[in-house]
């Protein structure tokens, strides 16, 4: 499989894994790792920022098909298959933007400043 069709299937994923997450025959631990799946492919806000040269893109090539693979092998075949079916098209017009999607990229960014404010105001006592 080339990088386009690699792509091409990303792009379905994540609206599947979004059908997933509502879907109540998705198991609990499949459930969590959509949550989390989805909630950073479709946050506003990258983990790694995009003008950061080369590991502001890494996040979107690597974290994020990393992010899928593992969350789809939670996800029992025959309702990931079902969801990827009801997901054809489904974001055609582009995916949803919603700010509150961005509430877990925000924390994680404020837990990593106030460790190293932490850090920082210990060294200078």
């Amino acid at each position: 499989m080339n990088l386009k069709e690699r792509a091409k299937n990303l792009k379905m994923d994540i609206p599947a894994i979004f059908l997933a997450l509502k879907d109540k025959d998705t198991p609990i631990i499949a459930k969590i790792f959509a949550g989390i799946t989805v909630g950073y492919a479709l946050s506003p806000i990258d983990l790694v920022p995009d003008f950061i040269p080369v590991l502001g893109y890494l996040d979107d090539v690597i974290l994020l098909p990393m992010m899928v693979a593992l969350t789809i092998k939670f996800i029992p075949a025959d309702i990931i298959e079902r969801n990827r079916q009801q997901a054809e098209g489904l974001w055609e017009n582009g995916k949803p933007k919603k700010w509150y999607y961005a509430i877990p990229i925000v924390l994680f960014w404020v837990i990593v400043f106030v460790f190293i404010f932490k850090c920082i105001w210990k060294l200078g006592r």
